[in-house]
């Protein structure tokens, strides 16, 4: 029998390992990324406080289209540059949550510099 590894798994194991490195502070919070089959999301985190300061996702009424390519991606990460800097927020330190930097997350990552903030 073949046994097939627990994908999700390891990817919890390296975002424990990453999260034990990077934390978000009032003056530079955390920009988390989560990626699902069908929708992708994105929060400005201050880890000091406990609190979202906000959120963006392909999931809300304001989007249109797919949420599983890499442009609902870059929307996503467009939208929350936009709101994290009307929060009065710039630089952010990016928790990619386990996932490689390609794709998907690179496109949210990259939209969100374009948008204004800075990591």
């Amino acid at each position: 029998m073949i046994k097939r590894p627990d994908t999700n798994a390891q990817r919890i194991k390296r975002h424990k390992r990453v999260r034990n490195k990077i934390s978000g502070t009032p003056e530079r919070p955390r920009l988390n990324v989560f990626r699902s089959e069908k929708h992708i999301y994105a929060q400005v985190i201050d880890d000091i406080k406990g609190e979202t300061i906000c959120s963006a996702s392909s999931v809300e009424k304001v989007f249109e289209g797919s949420g599983s390519n890499k442009e609902a991606a870059r929307k996503v990460g467009k939208l929350v540059a936009e709101r994290a800097v009307a929060k009065g927020i710039g630089v952010v330190v990016f928790d990619r949550g386990g996932y490689i930097y390609h794709g998907r997350v690179k496109e949210l990552a990259e939209a969100a510099r374009e948008g204004g903030l800075t990591f």
